[in-house]
């Protein structure tokens, strides 16, 4: 059943997700920390209309996904500036979903464009879409770590960050723009409805299992790796969609590290209460 995972055609596959999971895990971590998990959910929508655009018009979907991305962390950011931020998001969500069904109703192949779109198609993955993903993902994995430590601060203090000469509308819109493009190269592997279940459930998981930043981080991208893999391996054997295994991994992650968080809570308080 399983002689075909490391077949010559899978190798594509398996790097492609890998690249995908190091980038969410990296991003995902401060999706959590900087509560942003609206925002990571609505860019991909952005993502998913300029696929649908892209296949309408018959030109590269990570193009077309990448812009109206893009063109969506801008109105976010700008917007959200000077009004309440989650009515700008929930806005940007909204129009993007519209646009979208509308270039796919015009499409051709409907169903098929849906489900890929959607639910991702990571057993289709080839040479010409790999090497603009691992450039794509270096870079967006590059921006989000040049930036950790005024990511952390601007989270944290923004205050004490303006007194430190950073500003947080600035980092907040680099970050953004890292969350778009992390959602711009993982659609075709797990699809815009699940990608960002990839970037909350092993990065929230990782923030109850340790409370220092930098093990928090690679633990994050431990688990996200970890929940690609297996899912690739439970997607092949069922032929089910990678993106089902994906969320139910994420929801597991998460219930894993409350569960550890709240052990943890006791055990300090049986300790306490000793002393």
């Amino acid at each position: 059943m399983f002689s075909g995972l490391f077949s010559p055609f899978m190798v594509h596959s398996w790097e492609a997700t890998s690249v995908v999971a190091v980038v969410a895990g990296v991003v995902g971590f401060f999706v959590v920390v900087r509560g942003a998990t609206f925002a990571a959910h609505a860019i991909p929508q952005g993502a998913f209309t300029g696929a649908a655009g892209a296949a309408l018009v018959g030109t590269s979907t990570l193009l077309g996904s990448g812009l109206v991305a893009l063109a969506a962390v801008v109105a976010i950011a700008r917007w959200g500036r000077k009004g309440r931020h989650d009515v700008v998001t929930a806005l940007v969500l909204v129009g993007m979903l519209a646009t979208g069904a509308l270039f796919l109703s015009l499409g051709s192949q409907y169903a098929d464009q849906t489900f890929s779109l959607l639910f991702g198609e990571p057993l289709a993955v080839s040479a010409g879409y790999l090497w603009p993903t691992v450039g794509l993902g270096v870079a967006c994995t590059g921006l989000v770590l040049s930036s950790y430590r005024r990511l952390l601060l601007t989270a944290a203090a923004p205050e004490l960050a303006r007194a430190r000469g950073v500003v947080p509308e600035r980092a907040d819109f680099w970050f953004l723009l890292a969350v778009g493009a992390a959602t711009t190269l993982a659609l075709p592997v797990v699809g815009a409805l699940l990608v960002f279940s990839l970037m909350i459930g092993p990065p929230a998981a990782s923030r109850s299992l340790t409370d220092r930043p930098g093990a928090a981080l690679a633990l994050s991208v431990g688990l996200a790796l970890v929940t690609v893999w297996t899912a690739m391996v439970a997607s092949y054997a069922s032929n089910w969609p990678l993106g089902a295994f994906v969320g139910a991994s994420a929801v597991v992650w998460y219930l894993v590290g409350r569960a550890a968080s709240s052990h943890r809570r006791r055990a300090r308080a049986r300790a306490a209460v000793r002393s």
